[in-house]
């Protein structure tokens, strides 16, 4: 809970990684150089000599034979498990579906799932597939599959039962807060194949909504404004750019669809453990939109590549920011390729938008908070974010709690039902305030970007 995959000097790739991929990762052998023994200082070999103690021991007296790949690979689990939930082994599976779901193509049935006190947490089903149409929502718990309980499965093993050859059927037990009973659900897999852009139009504005963001996710966004354009036959009053339930991606497209909208100034920067190892990513001269108004979507699904879309244009003055305070990931993974096959996903960097703040635990906070009042479960249903999430990285600057415990507060202002809602033909509230607002706003001045200019990106970037 991804942007645009940046090329290093050495074969690794960059990546604020969607929160649900992380999860679904597991770990593996990653074999020790020729000669690190000799590298390490004294402390380290001891430890190591330590832990070789218990292999040993683990190999001669176990009750059953077990292999030494079944062992270093636990250990190896152990070790990236200890550290943040976004950093792992990724094996040939894993690694082949990252490659796939950065691409924007795979098999399932549209989940963004983790392990919960041995239990299926969704995060967020994927817009328009199986599990979206099938009422799935975030906060949810998959007890059965096929009517057998998973608990206690890895979450490997039960995402290996959820997926299967396309046009075949899987049956879902789901536990929802807020639901007497569990909900039973029959899904018919298919190959989801995530365009990462879709557009409409509504009345005389553009809404744009940004599924995901795998490769390409900037250039299909302009082409989108492009037919946009083409189909009100003049410029809109102003855009809507939807990010709710995008659970992130490559961190190369989060800053080219920044950049659409941006005509100077900084978008986002990633620091590493170093002082001196940050780098920085610059808008280009030219904003697509025109200056036009723009208010972008956001929800506790909205993680990672969207936080920094949302974030750059909050802290340039871009953009009005509005619904629910997002998912709060502020890290940055870097794929590290080990053989052709896997890899380690290991948590390098943190990110911070222009004007240095870090959303890790926090997220974006939306200038205007707006409920889904069209959602009869949004009261009840549970909102899923990075501090929930064990061993997450501790933002630097303490989280201000007042902000946070605005969640739980009900603005006076919104008190329809969904049934009023539903009467007057609003499906999705939080889009028709978006609206709304934009058509109050669009008569007032254009929107100025209030930023500095600012210097070109280095070489490096």
């Amino acid at each position: 809970m991804t942007e645009s995959t940046k090329t290093l000097p050495s074969p690794k790739r960059r990546f604020a990684l969607w929160q649900g991929a992380a999860a679904l990762s597991t770990l593996a052998l990653v074999p020790l150089a020729t000669g690190a023994m000799a590298t390490v200082d004294a402390s380290t070999q001891e430890e190591i000599s330590r832990f070789m103690d218990v292999f040993l021991e683990v190999k001669s007296n176990y009750v059953e034979p077990v292999s030494d790949d079944k062992l270093i690979e636990g250990a190896i689990n152990g070790m990236l498990a200890s550290l943040d939930p976004h950093s792992g082994y990724l094996d040939a599976r894993d690694y082949s579906n990252l490659r796939t779901q950065t691409d924007g193509e795979y098999g399932g049935l549209g989940l963004s799932v983790t392990m919960e006190d041995g239990v299926v947490k969704v995060i967020a089903p994927t817009a328009d597939t199986p599990a979206d149409r099938a009422g799935i929502k975030a906060g949810d718990y998959i007890t059965h599959i096929n009517k057998e309980l998973i608990f206690g499965m890895t979450l490997d093993e039960a995402v290996d039962q959820m997926r299967g050859r396309p046009g075949t059927k899987v049956d879902i037990t789901v536990v929802r807060e807020g639901q007497d009973k569990p909900l039973e659900m029959s899904l018919t897999r298919e190959i989801i194949d995530v365009k990462p852009v879709k557009w409409e139009v509504k009345g005389d504005v553009g809404v744009l909504t940004i599924a995901s963001f795998s490769a390409d996710a900037g250039r299909d966004l302009k082409a989108a404004m492009v037919s946009v354009e083409k189909s009100l036959g003049h410029k809109p009053r102003g855009w809507v750019l939807d990010l709710r339930s995008n659970p992130g991606g490559l961190l190369d497209e989060a800053v080219n669809v920044s950049d659409i909208f941006l005509d100077r100034g900084e978008i986002v920067s990633q620091r590493g453990r170093k002082k001196g190892d940050i780098e920085r990513y610059f808008a280009e001269p030219g904003d697509l939109a025109g200056g036009a108004p723009v208010i972008v979507l956001i929800d506790a699904g909205s993680a990672s590549a969207s936080e920094i879309v949302a974030g750059a244009l909050q802290d340039q003055h871009r953009a009005v920011i509005m619904g629910e305070r997002s998912f709060g990931k502020g890290s940055v993974q870097t794929v590290l390729p080990l053989t052709d096959t896997t890899a380690l996903r290991l948590t390098t960097a943190r990110y911070y938008t222009p004007s240095g703040r870090s959303v890790q635990e926090g997220g974006i906070e939306p200038d205007i908070r707006v409920p889904q009042l069209s959602d009869p479960d949004y009261k009840n249903r549970p909102r899923f974010r990075e501090s929930d999430l064990r061993r997450h990285l501790i933002n630097e600057k303490k989280v201000d709690n007042s902000l946070l415990e605005k969640d739980e507060k009900e603005d006076p202002r919104f008190t329809a039902t969904p049934a009023d809602l539903k009467a007057k033909g609003i499906d999705d509230y939080q889009l028709y305030y978006a609206l709304q607002t934009i058509g109050r706003i669009s008569t007032a001045p254009r929107m100025a970007q209030g930023s500095k200019p600012a210097a070109k990106p280095s070489a490096r970037n």
